[in-house]
């Protein structure tokens, strides 16, 4: 049986944002309220971590073991996971820097929540991909024999949680929209889509790499292409976790106008990637879009 924790929970909401600049062009708004279908995980941290908890739980491990930078929602999540469910939690943080530097909000978080953080030079992390630099990595952390979460909470099982929120969208929307970091969320989702349907990732982070990590994730859980989805590049404001003064005012009024807060690093990308395409002309008139909202501040 499940833990409590992480038995299904039900579909989070959709509800309609009346907005001008979209309504003007015959763009239909959609908000999928996915930071509200767990109180402590929400949007796509909770569909891609449930499955691979239980994956966890039913293979007898005590500890969690993952990866990411200092301002990770994911680690953030991964923290309160382990607290809810009694399981040990270690952190492998890009950036050796920070190790005698105070602890920024997110990792202080993460800390309260019980985790341990292990810092490393960027070059030792990126390595994490060789199974021989991984295996030194984890038992430098106190970490091997841990549970492994990839980067971002990314692999198959995931994407089989991610596809649940595509299937919740089926009829209601053309498009279906969603702020992109390792790619898992939007593999996911374009496969639990309806024939019809299409999915668009938003990136927040420069390189143009995403493309072929999605393709890679869905080989992984699908053996091949699932799905219609396309990425707009060009919306990540300078890249991972940079929020300029514009992107700042605009998360502002967009959380003034339809009443909800709008986390910064992701969702307000997306939302401006979504208004400035609207007003590109790059939906017909009569599409219905649906911004997937996956976190909050």
């Amino acid at each position: 049986m499940d833990h409590p924790e992480l038995q299904a929970r039900p579909a989070s909401p959709l509800v309609e944002a009346v907005d001008e600049r979209f309504a003007a062009h015959g763009v239909r708004l959609l908000l999928k309220r996915d930071d509200l279908v767990h109180p402590e995980l929400p949007g796509n941290k909770w569909r891609k971590l449930a499955p691979n908890l239980r994956a966890a739980l039913e293979a007898g491990h005590d500890r969690l073991v993952t990866f990411g930078g200092a301002y990770s929602n994911h680690l953030r999540a991964t923290a309160a996971a382990g607290r809810l469910l009694g399981l040990g939690t270690v952190a492998i943080v890009r950036g050796d820097e920070l190790a005698g530097r105070p602890l920024n909000d997110s990792l202080a978080r993460c800390a309260a929540d019980g985790m341990r953080l292990h810092f490393v030079s960027r070059s030792r992390y990126r390595a994490k991909a060789d199974p021989q630099a991984l295996a030194l990595l984890l038992d430098e952390a106190g970490a091997s024999g841990a549970y492994v979460v990839p980067e971002g909470g990314s692999n198959a099982l995931a994407l089989a949680g991610c596809a649940e929120l595509g299937r919740e969208l089926h009829g209601r929307t053309d498009v279906a929209a969603v702020a992109c970091g390792t790619g898992g969320t939007l593999a996911g989702l374009a496969a639990g889509l309806a024939p019809g349907q299409r999915a668009l990732g938003v990136p927040v982070l420069a390189g143009g790499f995403l493309s072929a990590e999605i393709r890679s994730l869905q080989a992984e859980a699908y053996g091949g292409p699932a799905g219609d989805w396309s990425l707009a590049e060009d919306f990540h404001h300078g890249g991972y976790a940079r929020v300029p003064a514009a992107l700042e005012s605009f998360a502002a009024d967009f959380a003034s106008r339809h009443g909800f807060p709008v986390e910064r690093i992701y969702v307000a990308k997306l939302l401006w990637a979504l208004t400035a395409l609207t007003e590109a002309g790059t939906f017909p008139p009569g599409t219905t879009v649906t911004a997937v909202i996956t976190g909050r501040p």
